[in-house]
Parts: C-alpha cells; structure tokens; sequence
C-alpha cells in the first residue's frame, strides 16, 4: 500500500479526504503511482502530469524521505520506505513569483 499526500487544491479537486493509500504493484515508482492514482481519482488526470506527454507539471514537487524525487526518472523506483507505506509520497505544488 502506498501513501500518497495532495495538496489542498488536488484533495478538492479528487474528493479526497488527507491521505490517500493506493494499491500499486512492485517495483513502485512515480509513473506506477500516479497511473494508480489517476486511475481511482479520474479528476486529477492532466493536473499533477500533463495528458499528452505524461511529463510531470513544471510547478508539481515530488517529495519522500527528506528528498526531492520531482527530477528522478518516471520508471525509477521509489524508496523502499515510501514502497512499503512506511513514509508517504509527498505531491506538493510549487509556488512562483517576485
């Protein structure tokens, strides 16, 4: 089971309340989770990656276990703490401005 943390906007958006656990098989990795999401919450599709390309949105983070993952490959694996739900996969929007 895999833990995954919206923010605000996308929670409203999927009509989820805190925390979403997900079912994803092994080896978990960004693309499998946020094809897990997507799937469960159709909402979010084109809101977290865009829908043509499949590339993460530009202000989109990905964060777990005090790293920045939002770089990393779509197919590489996620830590084996956010991989057994001992820590959540943190989706955090990017602020911008001056």
């Amino acid at each position: 089971m895999i833990r995954v943390e919206l923010p605000y906007h996308l929670r409203i958006l999927a009509h989820a309340d805190g925390e979403v656990r997900l079912d994803v098989p092994s080896p978990a990795t960004q693309r499998s989770v946020l094809d897990a999401l997507e799937t469960r919450y159709p909402a979010l599709r084109g809101t977290i990656r865009d829908r043509v390309t499949g590339q993460r949105r530009p202000f989109v983070r990905f964060f777990a276990c005090q790293q920045d993952l939002s770089h990393e490959a779509p197919d590489a694996s996620l830590p084996d703490a956010v991989a057994s739900g001992a820590e959540p996969l943190l989706v955090i929007g990017a602020i911008a401005g001056g």
